[in-house]
């Protein structure tokens, strides 16, 4: 808890220092107020009972004291509200920066890793704010139970010492509370994580059309409303917990405060004590009661934000899951090949094995053909390329370097790659094909040339807009006006093309079923393109159409997670075997009747 503390204050002290000593400094005026108003009531009743005649001082006194706190509350909501803008802009600042430092797609493709980060994305937005407002809290309560006891004591320091023991079953109860609460987090962030993907189905475009067509719409409310009951029935149940534990400390606290009062009212008929050390009393009582409730919340939510912080801390402090050797190698241009040496492969020690034991290597300036059924691997191979993963056994290696003694990043450099599971950026035409290299995004000739290499230039230009167009019907353009354009999937994937294109200098060029959204004659066309731009640079092309692959040097058919076949196309259907089936299998498909 001490880490996110440190860190929660060292946001707000990076953020805006000068506004956050202004907080302090109306915290401690705030605090004041009611001691001194407290005073000058009594100096005023002891006055008028007394006939003291000059009683303006105490008056002016307690109307200021009246004005500050009428005003107080809306300047430091002012501070307040800046200093907590840019607390959460700090710290999601500092979040994403963690999150795009991991090299690897592990914390993506892991429930448990998926949680903590929404839990660190929610808590990082408002629990620095949360913490700093706890920490104002107590140093305004402790401020005025200073100056209050102080009043306590001067009357009778047993008053004041039984006033402060009746506080302690009340503040060790909203502790237990809190710890409590913090450890429900983590299954009540599950349930929301459900819950909003449940209604972002319900509420989204990609999924309206399924929706709709399959008329599971009331199947899929029904399962949100299941999350939601799931989770109101956890916040339920830490309610009726925080009642039962409660209580009998409340009653406590209560206890004492009654006794004291009742025993000033007769210190007061004994002639112990003034009418305006009564009324002094009275209010010294009420306010450490209600102080002293502040000082018991504020350390219980402060408890439960630091618990709950720490799935920030440990998220930003968190080592990066693909280490790097030191000291890392540099990597040059390829030259010789890239190898796959006995690479096994498996997502968790629970899971099967992806890849067993593959032998591949793929010389410079080679094409390589990768096939397979799905589920064979060519994905998880795809992703130990680009180093997205390490391989738990085996290595794989870039003219001899294991990939393991480069950064992940120096080796993206060198990689340009089409997914076929490829984004579609809800941003402008320019901007979907300048983030395949975003040194040279804002070059309109390079990203034009990029559009014409992919054979999606004349769509494009003929937008709305042109390259500005947005590619969406959910955010307005540049021009504030609802010119959005959603292009069909054939074109998208051409923009994907586009997007990898931009990095036309890369040594190796990987396209995951590249034309896998395309009619048959955009195919054949973006086939040509492919084979023509990449003539020359190392490629890995991997599809399910096997005529698309059959030009390459090499062809590799991956099966059970091994190199079943190696050869060229002819070898390959000389050979008999898993491809040779495949390919005439397909190609009787397209055989015409009587042909």
């Amino acid at each position: 808890m001490r880490e996110s503390a440190r860190t929660a204050f060292s946001l707000a002290l990076r953020a805006r220092p000068a506004v956050l000593a202004a907080t302090l400094v109306l915290t401690i005026i705030e605090a004041l107020i009611p001691v001194a108003a407290a005073w000058c009531t009594a100096r005023l009743v002891d006055g008028l009972t007394g006939g003291e005649p000059d009683l303006a001082g105490y008056a002016a006194g307690l109307a200021g004291c009246g004005i500050l706190a009428a005003l107080l509350p809306y300047v430091q909501r002012l501070a307040q509200g800046e200093l907590s803008r840019a607390v959460a802009r700090q710290a999601q600042d500092r979040l994403f920066r963690a999150v795009t430092a991991q090299p690897g797609l592990a914390w993506y493709e892991n429930p448990d890793r998926l949680t903590q980060l929404r839990q660190a994305q929610d808590c990082g937005q408002h629990t620095p704010t949360d913490l700093l407002e706890c920490a104002m809290a107590l140093v305004r309560s402790a401020l005025t139970l200073l100056g209050f006891a102080t009043v306590l004591i001067g009357i009778h320091p047993t008053l004041a010492a039984l006033v402060a023991v009746g506080t302690v079953p009340k503040l060790l109860a909203e502790i237990r509370v809190a710890r409590i609460r913090a450890g429900a987090v983590h299954g009540l962030t599950a349930h929301q994580r459900r819950e909003v993907f449940y209604m972002l189905l319900l509420a989204d475009v990609p999924g309206a059309k399924e929706v709709r067509l399959f008329g599971i719409g009331e199947l899929l409310r029904r399962r949100m409303m299941a999350q939601r009951r799931l989770a109101d029935r956890e916040r339920l149940r830490l309610d009726v917990r925080e009642l039962l534990l409660n209580g009998l400390p409340t009653l406590i606290t209560a206890g004492v405060a009654a006794a004291g009062l009742l025993w000033a009212v007769g210190r007061v008929r004994d002639g112990a004590l003034s009418v305006g050390e009564l009324t002094l009393v009275v209010a010294a009582i009420a306010s450490v009661q209600s102080t002293l409730g502040t000082l018991v919340g504020a350390v219980a939510n402060g408890h439960q934000h630091l618990l709950v912080f720490r799935a920030y801390t440990d998220l930003v402090a968190a080592p990066p899951v693909l280490a790097t050797r030191e000291p890392a190698r540099p990597i040059g241009p390829l030259r010789g090949a890239v190898e796959l040496r006995d690479v096994w492969f498996r997502y968790g020690p629970d899971h099967p094995w992806i890849l067993r034991g593959v032998n591949l290597r793929i010389a410079a300036g080679e094409s390589l053909g990768l096939v397979g059924v799905n589920g064979a691997g060519k994905s998880t191979l795809i992703k130990l390329l680009c180093r997205f993963y390490d391989p738990e056994r085996g290595s794989v290696r870039w003219d001899g370097t294991d990939l393991r003694d480069i950064r992940p990043e120096a080796l993206r450099e060198r990689l340009s790659v089409v997914y076929q599971d490829h984004m579609n950026y809800e941003m402008t035409a320019a901007e979907n094909i300048g983030l395949g290299d975003p040194a040279h995004a804002d070059d309109p000739r390079r990203v034009t040339e990029a559009a014409r290499r992919a054979g999606i230039h004349d769509v494009l230009a003929a937008l709305p807009a042109g390259y500005r167009t947005m590619l969406s019907r959910g955010y307005f353009g540049d021009s504030g006006e609802d010119d959005g354009v959603v292009l069909s999937g054939g074109q998208f994937q051409r923009l994907a093309l586009a997007r990898s294109l931009m990095r036309e200098d890369r040594d190796l060029f990987v396209l995951d079923e590249p034309t896998s959204g395309l009619d048959p004659l955009a195919q054949a066309e973006v086939g040509r393109l492919i084979h023509h731009h990449g003539a020359g640079r190392t490629r890995v092309l991997v599809s399910h159409r096997l005529s698309e692959i059959r030009d390459a040097d090499r062809i590799a058919v991956l099966a059970d997670g091994r190199i079943a076949e190696l050869g060229t196309h002819a070898q390959l259907l000389a050979a008999g075997g898993h491809y040779a089936t495949a390919f005439r299998s397909q190609a009787a498909g397209f055989q015409l009747d009587g042909a």
